[in-house]
């Protein structure tokens, strides 16, 4: 039985990536509330849950258009998604290097020049640098890695839907492990030795893609895996809840018990929690965050109240996270880093912010809903009385045939 068709939406997931926006959202906008809300479950952030869940929905989505046409387009698809990523991306460091820059400047805010000492360094460099994904200022270096992640996911996906999981996920693994000894700055070096770049390594962007990848590759893997006509029903065994719940126990009291440093006390052990080496005791809080959420997020959903406005933003996510980093530099910008503000004011500024990603989102979705000139009605055939021309072997006379359905190879991990 061939997956269920791309058009069905399901809203649970919509609602999961709208929350995960949301505390993010909250989480860089400096208020009296993004200490507290940051990290809410456990020492996991709302990061490695978009990533997670993005590349789940890349594997599935993708995954399905392998098993129905081909890899080719499959691989045109994502190279699409990822152009528009980038597009965003681009527009989005552009808005930084001039609105947030100009105004930050005017006003002497120390908060823009914190997050700009590069750029006024080196501002043609930071310009080309930025563009090529190379120059990744705070806060604008997680669309650079899902631009990357998008780049390679054809290969990788193809890979593993003709052949096997096994391989692509055992070289994840490994770089995973690499990343924790320091191989991304090792390789930044022998790689600026062959190509003299200005950027150091510090200007690259906070999260280490050596070890994010692999929480990309499982997403890719788990969403990709749906797509299995062959697949058998998957259930966790009954001690691997129990681990779970105890695990996740363990950090969300932990977590509010000492603040978002797990170790204030011994500094050198917080590389364990490390969120952007994505360290080992992270990955085991979000691991057991996960199997909690598969197994008892649904029928927990079905039976709450649905929260629509977090759905929307999490049907627009590309747009809604676009239009939460315009805002949260905007009040950088104009308010400072500051998180004692009056509370009436910390108030207007989430309700304004959340507004604007709502509109966002609304904005958004009623484009996508707007047919485009390739999709409009074709006119009638015209029908003539006379006798039609005899096919003759020509091609271009054949009628036409139905696409031929490639269905790939896809073997379990």
């Amino acid at each position: 039985m061939p997956p269920p068709s791309s058009s069905q939406r399901r809203w649970e997931i919509d609602f999961v990536r709208g929350l995960m926006l949301g505390l993010m959202t909250v989480t860089h906008l400096p208020t009296r509330v993004s200490i507290p809300l940051g990290q809410p479950f456990g020492f996991v952030s709302a990061a490695e849950g978009f990533v997670l869940l993005s590349a789940y929905m890349a594997g599935l989505v993708y995954g399905r258009v392998a098993f129905r046409k081909g890899i080719a387009p499959m691989r045109q698809a994502f190279w699409r998604r990822a152009l528009t990523i980038y597009g965003c991306q681009a527009a989005t460091l552009l808005f930084l290097f001039t609105v947030i820059t100009t105004v930050g400047l005017y006003v002497d805010q120390p908060a823009v020049k914190g997050l700009l000492n590069f750029y006024f360094a080196q501002p043609v460099d930071a310009l080309v640098g930025g563009l090529l994904l190379v120059y990744e200022p705070p806060l604008l270096d997680i669309l650079p890695l899902y631009v990357l992640f998008m780049l390679i996911s054809p290969w990788v996906l193809a890979f593993a839907l003709q052949r096997s999981w096994l391989p692509v996920m055992a070289v994840s693994v490994l770089l995973w492990v690499l990343s924790q000894f320091g191989f991304a700055e090792w390789a930044w070096s022998q790689f600026s030795r062959i190509l003299p770049v200005s950027v150091p390594f510090s200007e690259t962007g906070s999260f280490v893609m050596g070890a994010w990848q692999f929480l990309w590759i499982m997403g890719l893997w788990m969403g990709a895996s749906r797509n299995d006509p062959a697949a058998a029903p998957f259930e966790f065994p009954r001690w691997t809840l129990w681990l779970a719940g105890a695990i996740a126990l363990v950090g969300l009291v932990w977590r509010h018990a000492v603040g978002q440093v797990p170790f204030p006390h011994a500094p050198w052990a917080n590389v364990l929690q490390d969120k952007w080496l994505l360290a080992p005791l992270r990955l085991i809080d979000l691991f057991a965050l996960v199997v909690l959420a598969i197994r008892f997020g649904p029928p927990l959903l079905a039976r709450l109240p649905r929260m629509r406005w977090l759905e929307t933003l999490g049907s627009a996510s590309l747009a809604v996270f676009c239009a939460h980093l315009v805002v949260v530099l905007l009040v950088l910008t104009l308010f400072g880093a500051n998180y004692e503000r009056p509370w009436p004011l910390d108030i207007a500024l989430l309700a304004a912010c959340f507004g604007s990603l709502y509109a966002a989102a609304k904005v958004t979705l009623w484009f996508d809903r707007q047919p485009a000139e390739d999709d409009a009605p074709a006119p009638p055939p015209v029908v003539y009385a006379e006798k039609p021309t005899p096919l003759t072997e020509d091609t271009d006379l054949l009628p036409h045939q139905p696409d031929t359905v490639v269905a790939p190879a896809i073997r379990p991990l």
